[in-house]
């Protein structure tokens, strides 16, 4: 599956982006953002099955409803939207898909394929 990530930027505290990954290739189940600031490990932020809707946060982006992951079928691309952005949330953010018939999580050894990235920085 090709995944190209976009939408990245520079925004102050408190602002908004929104991500975009448009799919390409293969069939698959489940598309989840994932997150790697410098020095850390990549960590998840959420992810959402295709077919059903359903999703998955991380606890660090769930309250207030800050980030919502969302998709649009008919284009094959899942959004991130994300809300109240905090300088914590500065990180290159990539997109993933898991292999088909996997539901939505967390577990980075269930993603197949990745997007090559785009960065956020939040200034405070």
């Amino acid at each position: 599956v090709q995944l190209q990530a976009s939408g990245g930027g520079l925004v102050q505290g408190g602002g908004s982006l929104r991500l975009s990954c448009p799919a390409s290739g293969r069939t698959f189940s489940s598309m989840g953002w994932f997150r790697q600031a410098p020095g850390k490990e990549r960590e998840f932020v959420a992810a959402i099955s295709l077919r059903t809707g359903s999703t998955r946060y991380a606890d660090s982006v769930k309250g207030q409803g800050r980030f919502t992951i969302s998709r649009d079928n008919a284009k094959n691309t899942v959004y991130l939207q994300m809300n109240s952005l905090e300088p914590e949330d500065t990180a290159v953010y990539y997109c993933a898909v898991t292999r088909a018939g996997y539901p939505p999580t967390s577990r980075r050894e269930f993603y197949a394929d990745w997007g090559q990235g785009t960065q956020v920085t939040v200034s405070s």
